[in-house]
């Protein structure tokens, strides 16, 4: 099994370039780009479909042969402004041009091929579990949105001193509609950004268990098992998720340790 925490290679160009292959699964792809003004990106898709989600700064992007202009809002991703995303179908390519230091992530999975080139809009936001467990979501293409063949994506805002992907929760089976499987990915950041997180991955029948100190700009892997995290007193945590799998839904189970959290009071 592949390492579940990766270190950002570097603090510029294309700092994180994970593949099924480095992971040892078969479906999840997670790249990003650190850019600054007038650098550029630009990939092809081959038989992936892609998502690339402008986590900070503007950049010009293009894609199967479309100009989509300047795109980009958030200069911190902690401003919690919905994020600007494009879609990008398997057997394109796409281009991004920074206009400012940006953030860039590169989110794929197997595509079928057929879909246009879009922006991925009406990203709604959702608030999540409730005291120290409360965390805010951004949506930005899970299953009740047609916007793609194999990828499920989402990105959270946990506060200061909260835990979040809680209670412990697993999509490692193929057994719709009960649970389905999805490889996914986390990739972190903090604010203040020398702070840390804690996230750990664990199967209930103890063949998998590990608790990692996440730090700014660390992607962890989740193969399978459970995998909360918790954000420690005095810093803030964001993770954007990557998730894919034989069928593009999202069902899980919780941990029976810890399911009654959800029926407390």
């Amino acid at each position: 099994m592949a390492e579940l925490l990766v270190k950002p290679r570097g603090s510029s160009g294309k700092i994180h370039d994970i593949t099924p292959e480095s992971a040892g699964w078969g479906y999840v792809g997670f790249g990003l780009y650190r850019l600054k003004p007038g650098e550029k990106a630009a990939e092809i898709t081959g038989d992936r479909e892609v998502i690339l989600v402008l986590v900070e700064g503007k950049a010009k992007l293009s894609a199967a042969g479309q100009d989509f202009g300047l795109m980009g809002e958030r200069m911190s991703v902690f401003e919690r402004l919905k994020p600007h995303c494009l879609y990008v179908p398997s057997g394109a390519k796409w281009q991004a041009f920074a206009e400012t230091e940006c953030t860039l992530a590169v989110c794929s999975a197997p595509g079928k091929g057929g879909r246009p080139a879009s922006i991925i809009a009406d990203i709604g936001f959702e608030e999540r579990g409730k005291g120290a467990n409360t965390r805010f979501i951004h949506p930005i293409a899970m299953e009740d949105k047609d916007v793609a063949d194999s990828l499920l994506v989402t990105e959270v805002f946990t506060p200061a001193g909260n835990w979040s992907s809680y209670p412990p929760h697993r999509h490692d089976e193929d057994d719709y509609p009960n649970m389905t499987y999805l490889e996914e990915t986390y990739y972190h950041r903090l604010n203040p950004s020398q702070g840390f997180g804690v996230q750990r991955v664990f199967t209930e029948d103890g063949s998998l268990d590990e608790t990692m100190a996440v730090s700014d700009g660390d992607v962890v892997l989740v193969p399978k098992g459970h995998h909360p995290c918790g954000a420690p007193y005095g810093y803030e945590m964001y993770y954007l998720n990557v998730m894919a799998g034989p069928l593009r839904k999202w069902r899980f189970k919780n941990h029976p340790d810890h399911d009654w959290i959800v029926h407390a009071p």
